[in-house]
């Protein structure tokens, strides 16, 4: 269980606190209700203790651990939760991901929502980790997109960077995007980038998606920070990356779109584009395996 050792400590995701707390706080109340867990509390006595196990029933890549433990830290404070590896490990059957022990009602009442959590990102951590290896011999990187589930975008995104991937703007306020909708309106490529470049910020970075080669040309007019060439074919995409070079040393990012699955993706990353952008990380991962293996001690 071993994280990429290339890459720097500093570099490795993170989720602020107070959003995890906030929205582990949120599932648990779904989860227990107007009554709380009756089942435990019909069937477990107030003082029965236990120790558990977190463990994983198949190999992947581990994302979530701080929801897991914040599940059960805001059941019961006294709950000793201790984690036996980090978001971003890759893990085997039967690795133990997390031990925790203390009050058995409390373990048993927050297990289902740690466990959702963990194996929802893990699983897209792991999704992504295949991608990722895919393509690991080009310089690409496979990047997600604002296709995830309403209220947990940050969740998912955080999952994607502990499997390998890279992260495309999280919403619609922080990077300008100028798709084939905006363009129609507009009035042009070229002309929608300098729109943007008019009315962003110098530190607000513009991307514009095109569908063409000639599309592509009139874009690198305009100098956007990167384009997105949708749909292209692979012979399109390398002749994309060979304009880009000769027009500008190939400073504008080039990112490719469109049928991007994990038999394509490599295809799609030798022909030298910078990104490739796929929904299948976060809306078609499957979840992760992980199961909570408990003993009751008294």
């Amino acid at each position: 269980m071993t994280a990429d050792a290339e890459t720097p400590a500093a570099l490795l995701p993170s989720l602020p606190r107070l959003m995890v707390e906030e929205a582990v706080r949120a599932a648990l109340l779904e989860d227990l209700g107007r009554a709380g867990d009756i089942t435990t509390n019909a069937t477990i006595r107030p003082d029965a203790t236990a120790s558990v196990v977190l463990a994983s029933r198949e190999s992947g890549v581990i994302s979530g651990l701080g929801l897991a433990e914040a599940a059960f830290g805001l059941t019961d404070p006294g709950l000793s939760f201790e984690a036996k590896c980090a978001d971003g490990d890759r893990v085997e059957p039967g690795d133990v991901v997390a031990a925790i022990s203390g009050n058995a009602r409390a373990i048993l009442s927050a297990e289902r929502v740690a466990l959702n959590y963990l194996m929802h990102m893990s699983g897209i951590a792991s999704y992504t980790a295949r991608f990722a290896d895919e393509i690991a011999h080009t310089h690409a990187k496979v990047t997600c997109t604002r296709k995830t589930i309403p209220g947990h975008r940050a969740f998912e995104k955080y999952a994607v960077r502990c499997g390998g991937g890279s992260n495309h703007r999280y919403g619609l306020d922080d990077a300008i995007l100028i798709k084939d909708n905006h363009i129609a309106v507009c009035g042009g490529v070229a002309e929608a980038v300098r729109a943007a470049r008019a009315y962003a910020g110098h530190l607000v970075a513009v991307e514009v998606e095109v569908d063409t080669l000639d599309q592509f040309r009139e874009a690198l007019t305009a100098t956007p920070d990167a384009v997105l060439l949708d749909n292209m074919s692979n012979d399109q995409l390398a002749e994309a990356v060979g304009i880009n070079k000769a027009d500008n040393g190939g400073r504008v990012k080039l990112e490719a779109s469109g049928n991007v699955r994990f038999e394509t993706i490599r295809a799609i990353a030798e022909t030298g584009v910078d990104y490739i952008s796929t929904s299948k990380i976060t809306m078609a991962a499957p979840t992760l395996d992980v199961g909570l293996d408990i003993r009751i001690e008294a």
